[in-house]
C-alpha cells in the first residue's frame, strides 16, 4: 500500500484510523487494545508513513465513519478507495460488499452468486478477509450460511463483527439475522 499519511481518530468502539493517498483512502484499521497497538499494527503496514493531519477527504471520510458507529445509515459507498494494488477478484468482492446497506446482511454464497461466480463462496471470505477498509468495505456485514458470523479478520474478531452488526441494527436477538 502506497499511502502518503495517517490519522488516528476516536469513535463510539474506540480509537480507528485511516491512511490516504493522492487517489483516496489507502487503508482504514479498527480498533485494538489501545492507541499504541493501534499505531504498531499500522506502522507494519505502512512503516514510512507519518501521522499528521488529514486532508478535507480523508477528515470527511472519519466523520462520516463515526456517525455510522454512532448508528447512522450512511453506507460511505461514495469514499473514494485507492484499489490500485487489489486484485480484480477482490474488487468485485469489495465493490459487492459496499453495495449491502448498513442494517443488512448477505452469506458469503450470496455475494458469490451476485458476482455471478456460485462456487467462489471461499474465495469471497478470503477477499474479505483480506480487506484492507473494514467499515468502509462493510466485510462485516457478510456472514456464513444461516447467519452464522463465520470469521472476522480485524481485531476482536468475531466479538467486534457482531459489535458493527448490532450498532447497525442487523442483530436480533443476539444473533445476525440475514436479510
Amino acid at each position: 500500500m502506497h499511502a502518503a499519511g495517517f490519522s488516528v481518530f476516536d469513535t463510539p468502539i474506540g480509537a480507528c484510523a485511516l491512511a490516504w493517498n493522492e487517489r483516496g483512502i489507502a487503508g482504514a484499521w479498527l480498533p485494538e487494545q489501545d492507541e499504541a497497538a493501534l499505531r504498531a499494527r499500522i506502522a507494519r503496514r505502512v512503516p514510512l508513513v507519518r501521522e499528521q493531519a488529514p486532508p478535507a477527504d480523508a477528515k470527511h471520510a472519519a466523520l462520516r465513519i463515526v456517525g455510522l458507529l454512532e448508528g447512522g445509515s450512511d453506507d460511505l459507498r461514495d469514499i473514494a478507495l485507492d484499489l490500485s494494488a487489489t486484485p480484480h477478484f477482490h474488487r468485485r468482492v469489495y465493490d459487492a460488499a459496499r453495495a449491502i446497506p448498513p442494517g443488512r446482511t448477505l452469506t458469503y454464497l450470496e455475494v458469490a452468486q451476485a458476482l455471478g461466480e456460485p462456487g467462489a463462496a471461499r474465495a469471497v471470505g478470503q477477499a474479505l478477509g483480506r480487506n484492507p477498509f473494514p467499515i468502509i468495505v462493510p466485510c462485516h456485514r457478510v456472514l456464513a450460511a444461516g447467519g452464522k458470523a463465520g470469521g472476522f479478520s480485524a481485531p476482536g474478531g468475531v466479538r467486534t463483527k457482531y459489535r458493527l452488526l448490532e450498532i447497525e441494527g442487523a442483530l436480533r436477538g443476539g444473533e445476525a439475522q440475514l436479510f
